[in-house]
């Protein structure tokens, strides 16, 4: 597992990277001030099994370290199927408020979570609608919001009673979850009401604050989009808070397959 320190090295060794003193000077203050672990995750190959590069881990080692550096209530980045985004336990208060900390998040604005399996779902909200509802949208690139059950922590988005769920269409992230045993809280790896990030440099600001950084490589078309999330905590209807990836083939599926119906009106 390589240090900010190891990989800022690397940057500055690797091809089309700028060498000047600035760029040096930079990593020398990285290696001295950061104790993140940037992990690489392999990619997969046509033939199936990963092939070990140079600047590259293991992703059972990075599962392990991820696992362990949010057991110990740090915050860390993770890339998802849209955007990369920022983890922590749920039920760590603590690591809530860092978490915000980290962003500079108005506090009024909720956290999703983030499940592994749709029968996660069914501990920590009060499903509405149809398994197969589930089934048909999940994993993917979509928020699902109902009304949050008793057992999530009540430092959790206490302002409302409510909470969105995630099980994105990302295997690293789906293992990271089972393993913890627990939900994630997660958002978007960026400054808060900056542009979200589809690569691990473009929130480099957020490192110091993080303790490891997964980089998974460039994410999605780049469009920047995040999920579609929906509100399905009223029987019978869904209400659109925010458009975003697979926005009208998730309305598809709850019109036309379900018979649900759009709540035009207020929040």
């Amino acid at each position: 597992m390589k240090s900010v320190c190891n990989i800022a090295v690397e940057l500055l060794k690797s091809p089309g990277s700028h060498s000047s003193a600035a760029a040096r000077r930079l990593g020398g203050e990285m290696c001295k001030e950061l104790k993140t672990k940037v992990l690489h995750l392999l990619p997969p190959t046509s033939n199936g099994p990963t092939v070990h590069q140079e600047g590259q881990t293991d992703g059972a080692e990075i599962l392990s370290c991820t696992v362990k550096a949010l057991k110990e209530g740090h915050v860390v980045a993770v890339p998802t199927d849209t955007i990369y985004g920022l983890a922590c336990l749920a039920q760590n208060s603590e690591a809530i408020r860092k978490t915000y900390n980290v962003k500079g998040r108005n506090g009024h604005k909720p956290l999703a979570i983030c499940v592994g399996e749709i029968q996660d779902i069914y501990k920590y909200c009060k499903v509405t609608v149809k398994t197969a509802v589930l089934d048909d949208l999940l994993p993917g690139p979509v928020t699902l919001v109902f009304e949050r059950s008793e057992i999530l922590n009540t430092d959790l988005n206490p302002f409302t009673s409510l909470v969105g769920v995630r099980i994105p269409n990302h295997a690293f992230m789906r293992r990271l979850c089972q393993m913890c045993g627990e939900p994630l809280a997660l958002t978007s790896a960026n400054i808060s009401s900056h542009t979200s990030t589809v690569a691990v440099h473009e929130f480099q600001e957020l490192w110091p604050k993080l303790a490891v950084v997964v980089d998974g490589g460039p994410i999605g078309d780049h469009s920047r989009l995040g999920s579609t999330v929906i509100d399905l905590s009223v029987l019978g209807r869904y209400r659109i808070i925010r458009p975003g990836c697979a926005l009208s083939s998730t309305v598809e599926v709850l019109e036309h397959k379900y018979g649900l119906s759009e709540d035009l009106g207020e929040a």
